[in-house]
């Protein structure tokens, strides 16, 4: 069934250059062209789209305003905007209701792989209630001292960019949040940024304040979606799978310089548990209880609940927020990594490693999966490295080898 695409523009000339540019998918998609915000809302009342890719500043109705309404009445819509370099104010007024930005002149080569990367997440998740949830989702909450020492450090007279992207770089949802902020073509930034420190220092001290104290961009971890004690050991457990994908990385030869996504993939691997504990409370907290209480991997259990696991849902929001693939697919496939179309080492094999050598050290995480995919290890060429892998981690970690 093709995608069906609107494009919001008041520019006709722009409007008539892309129909031009993507005539060559008129097969794959069904595109849609208005001129005007309520144009486009008209449009949606009559049918369903897939995504919508509006124009910035237009006359009447922004598109900052148009994505509000269309998150609100089809929140399933991916939304894209398009904006100028130097209109930082409207860049701003868009990061809430947008999923991605793009900057003005956009090549029709690159807003169709952006669309094409976004459109082939909707099949990656199924479960209709949790892609609307996340379709919604403005940020993901981060624990609450690490943003309290956000805002303390934003608030204080000499902020600091480096200490404010060591803070940053410990959190799951701050680090994301930046990460979508900072790989947006409408910041101008051509390579693909990793990692949240180095996102900071692109941002600027002066964007990312405006952004945190005004905009709100990060939000704090309510104690009702996960205990503190809860969320204490996801926390540890992200940071030190983290700690242990940069390890495995440095060990199979990567350059210091390549080390930044194995870092915040392992970081955000398990992102999709605090989305989904935010989405229902109650609901995972009885996932978790009943694969504790019987020892039950839970990716089995969250698949058959809810027709899907968290690597899914992290990674389908992470997708859908433009972050670079190589994080993505780490965090899709980190439990069935065999299952990835993935044929070399890569964030993925670190972060699949990672997290089962720290399960293995940890028995008290019944409900997790210490086994290693020997069979996707042999296809990437890393058969019999495991146990190198496992020593060095051991030691980051102060404890013997795991068995």
């Amino acid at each position: 069934m093709p995608r069906r695409i609107l494009f919001v523009d008041d520019e006709p000339n722009l409007l008539m250059g892309l129909q031009r540019s993507l005539r060559p998918m008129r097969t794959q998609w069904e595109m849609e062209f208005a001129s005007s915000g309520e144009e486009a809302l008209r449009c949606l009342e009559v049918h369903p789209f897939d995504a919508v890719v509006s124009d910035m500043k237009m006359p009447g109705m922004t598109g900052a305003e148009l994505l509000n309404t269309i998150q609100d009445r089809y929140p399933q819509t991916i939304r894209i905007i398009l904006s100028g370099q130097s209109d930082r104010e409207s860049i701003f007024q868009s990061i809430a209701p947008a999923h991605q930005f793009l900057s003005k002149p956009c090549e029709g080569e690159e807003l169709k792989y952006l669309l094409e990367r976004a459109l082939a997440l909707t099949d990656l998740l199924e479960n209709a209630s949790l892609k609307t949830y996340l379709s919604r989702l403005k940020c993901i909450p981060s624990l609450p001292l690490l943003y309290q020492q956000v805002t303390q450090e934003l608030r204080s007279q000499d902020p600091s960019a480096s200490r404010l992207g060591k803070i940053i770089s410990q959190d799951m949802g701050m680090t994301a949040k930046i990460l979508q902020i900072v790989n947006s073509a409408a910041h101008g930034v051509r390579a693909e940024v990793t990692d949240p420190s180095q996102a900071v220092l692109l941002l600027g001290l002066d964007s990312v304040q405006a952004m945190v104290l005004s905009l709100s961009i990060f939000s704090v971890l309510d104690s009702h979606v996960l205990s503190a004690k809860d969320a204490e050991l996801l926390w540890n457990r992200s940071i030190s799978v983290s700690q242990f994908s940069k390890l495995i990385a440095k060990a199979e030869g990567v350059a210091a310089s390549q080390l930044d996504p194995y870092q915040s993939a392992g970081l955000l691997h398990d992102v999709g548990k605090l989305v989904m504990a935010s989405a229902d409370p109650k609901g995972y907290g009885l996932i978790v209880h009943e694969a504790t209480s019987h020892g039950t991997v839970q990716p089995r259990l969250e698949t058959e609940v809810l027709g899907c696991t968290h690597a899914e849902v992290g990674a389908y929001l992470l997708g859908l927020w433009g972050l670079p693939a190589s994080i993505v697919e780490a965090v899709a496939w980190h439990h069935r990594p065999l299952e990835s179309p993935i044929t070399r080492f890569s964030p993925l094999a670190a972060v699949h490693v990672a997290s089962a050598v720290y399960t293995q050290l940890h028995p008290e995480f019944l409900h997790c999966d210490p086994n290693i995919d020997e069979a996707f290890l042999e296809r990437i060429g890393r058969s019999g490295r495991q146990q190198a892998w496992k020593q060095l981690c051991a030691e980051q970690a102060g404890g013997g080898p795991p068995q």
